[in-house]
């Protein structure tokens, strides 16, 4: 025959029900303890979701535009100081021989006197709102005006036979339009760099490459080179688009096309590699958005640790009282540390949820296509029951020290 009282056991199902009934007690102070949770998971499961999303969006905009980009530019006076251009008169037509060019063209930076005006009035008028202050004039061969990728807003882009002719045609910027007051081409608008008219031949709305380009007034390279002489020693540039994958062979073959006599006088930049530039990017978002989801993280543990330890101070005499009808310690260190459990996992449920929202939400404003790992989703509730576990250990062995009498005694 067994002689003693009968050891007491705490079920799953018990230390559940007591985890539960100790949490719906204090409503309110459950859902302000589980709140840090929600934050850091709902950080976690977003900034991951998003660097995904960014990743494929990187890549998407790396085969559409920069993979298919290649600058050539002059370093002839680098050589030698004696060289010249490093640019030959006919350079649009060597490249167009080159396999796996779409476009390609010579630009650069006109010299102008500082106090040269670009204005919509003739010289004797200019002023005012008028006066395009700051305005960058750029020669722009028409190939490179087609690398540009141009969306017009009104009018046309001038051609190869502006060139030829040396006609004195611009294309501006809508923001240039709008600061020299120039509301339609139906009119016929000119425009004026410093005494010399032009006739506007077109108003972009938008370049996708080098959108610095819509802040200035595009004039044909040969006109350019009429009027202001040519560019400085190593100040002009060869913008190439290329077919998709071939921007490298292109990079590799420009400079020969270009200067089969002398190559090393020109230097050509192929794009960077999207998938080095995209673990760049993604490491970057992902270390920094990943320690501010830790932080929250902490916080969370840190609330629920210190509620959890008001409970423990709270509750005292309920402590004492099971302590005298035969709880051990550990039942009372599962009990509080099954409810700190619980009020992570909750909070990593509901975080998870708001990361997804978040993701999903920040796709439709963008257009994007979301991407979520699934494995982060499954996660984000074992973090959360986690940060629970942790932040319950030091209330739950206080709660485990509990002596029945000193308790009762209060």
């Amino acid at each position: 025959m067994r002689s003693g009282p009968e050891p007491t056991r705490l079920t799953v199902r018990d230390a559940l029900s007591e985890a539960v009934a100790g949490m719906l007690r204090r409503p309110g102070r459950a859902v302000l303890t589980a709140l840090g949770t929600v934050l850091g998971v709902g950080s976690f499961v977003a900034v991951l979701g998003l660097t995904a999303t960014i990743s494929s969006q990187i890549d998407g905009r790396f085969n559409v535009l920069t993979a298919t980009e290649v600058t050539v530019e002059d370093i002839a006076v680098r050589q030698d100081e004696f060289a010249g251009p490093g640019f030959p008169a006919d350079a649009e037509q060597r490249l167009r021989a080159v396999a796996g060019v779409r476009s390609a063209g010579v630009l650069w930076t006109v010299r102008l006197d500082p106090s040269t005006p670009v204005s919509a009035l003739p010289p004797a008028g200019a002023g005012g709102s008028r006066t395009g202050t700051g305005t960058t004039v750029v020669a722009a061969s028409p190939g490179a005006v087609a690398a540009l990728v141009p969306t017009l807003r009104e009018g046309r882009l001038y051609d190869e036979f502006a060139e030829r002719s040396r006609q004195r045609v611009v294309l501006i910027g809508s923001g240039v339009a709008e600061r020299l007051g120039i509301t339609t081409l139906a009119t016929r608008p000119a425009l004026y760099i410093g005494a010399e008219p032009f006739t506007v031949a077109g108003i972009l709305a938008d370049v996708e490459r080098k959108p610095e380009n819509l802040l200035s007034v595009l004039v044909p390279r040969a006109t350019a080179q009429e009027l202001w002489g040519p560019p400085e020693p190593g100040g002009a540039a060869v913008l190439i688009a290329t077919e998709l994958g071939a921007a490298r062979q292109v990079a590799d073959l420009a400079p020969l096309a270009l200067r089969p006599d002398h190559p090393e006088y020109l230097k050509a930049v192929p794009p960077p590699d999207p998938r080095t530039l995209r673990s760049g990017v993604t490491s970057d978002l992902s270390a920094l958005f990943l320690l501010l989801a830790g932080i929250c993280l902490v916080i969370g543990a840190v609330g629920i640790a210190n509620t959890t330890l008001v409970a423990v101070l709270e509750r005292t005499a309920e402590i004492g009282l099971r302590r005298a009808l035969g709880a051990r310690g550990r039942h009372v260190s599962a009990q509080f540390l099954t409810e700190s459990a619980l009020l992570g996992a909750l909070g990593g449920l509901v975080g998870a949820s708001l990361g997804e929202l978040t993701v999903v939400g920040v796709c439709l404003v963008r257009d994007w296509t979301p991407v979520i790992h699934p494995g982060t989703v499954a996660a984000a509730p074992l973090a959360g029951l986690g940060t629970g576990v942790l932040a319950g250990l030091y209330p739950a062995w206080r709660a485990a020290r509990v002596e029945p009498a000193e308790a009762l005694r209060r």
